[in-house]
């Protein structure tokens, strides 16, 4: 028995052309990355933000960098830092303004610690963070998803998800966000392990 049987079950059940998927995929080998506080996690999403991988993790290395000797900075020391320091690192003055609300935010309590936050509604996470600047729900649903490990997220909005949906069930275009919503209820409690699968079919060849 896999960690995800029961979810893959009932997706199963409930949709038979994603039953296609999950059976041409095979087992979901989704993890959580739960070792990373909010904060931490959230700077490097917004270091992330419209750049490629390899190029957003070599800045997120270089701002890890600027603080030796620790796994990583503290709101405090961050938000003390020079922009001009930060943006050495090469973030843009944008992403230093976002980085440095963030901080702000995480040390008034908006933004929650790792503890607290389990504590909180998936809903209500979105709303407490979305209100830092340059943070929309899609960075927090990746927050929720990959993070805090919540199992019922469904990023409408992700690129991936909508162009593996649209090639599962064969559709002439990406579907909008809109247009995914309702698809999302059959799938409940389980739309992250839905959203997991769609990824895996924006990867597969053509």
């Amino acid at each position: 028995m896999t960690e995800f049987s029961e979810a893959l079950d009932h997706l199963c059940r409930r949709d038979k052309v994603l039953r296609r998927l999950i059976q041409k995929v095979g087992p979901c080998t989704f993890k959580a990355r739960n070792h990373r506080s909010p904060f931490r996690a959230l700077v490097e999403s917004i270091t992330h933000q419209q750049l490629n991988g390899t190029a957003a993790a070599t800045i997120f290395g270089r701002v890890k960098a600027l603080y030796p000797g620790r796994r990583f900075a503290t709101p405090e020391e961050l938000l003390a830092t020079p922009d001009q320091r930060l943006r050495s690192a090469g973030l843009s003055r944008a992403k230093v303004a976002a980085i440095k609300d963030l901080a702000r935010h995480t040390i008034s309590g908006v933004v929650p610690a790792s503890r607290a936050i389990r504590k909180l509604t998936d809903a209500e996470i979105i709303e407490r963070i979305t209100v830092v600047r340059g943070i929309g729900p899609w960075t927090v649903e990746m927050l929720l998803i990959f993070n805090l490990g919540r199992l019922d997220v469904w990023p409408v909005t992700d690129y991936g998800v909508r162009k593996g949906f649209a090639r599962v069930y064969r559709l002439k275009e990406l579907p909008t966000a809109k247009e995914l919503v309702p698809h999302g209820e059959k799938w409940r409690p389980y739309r992250t392990i839905a959203a997991w699968y769609f990824w895996r079919a924006a990867e597969l060849p053509e």
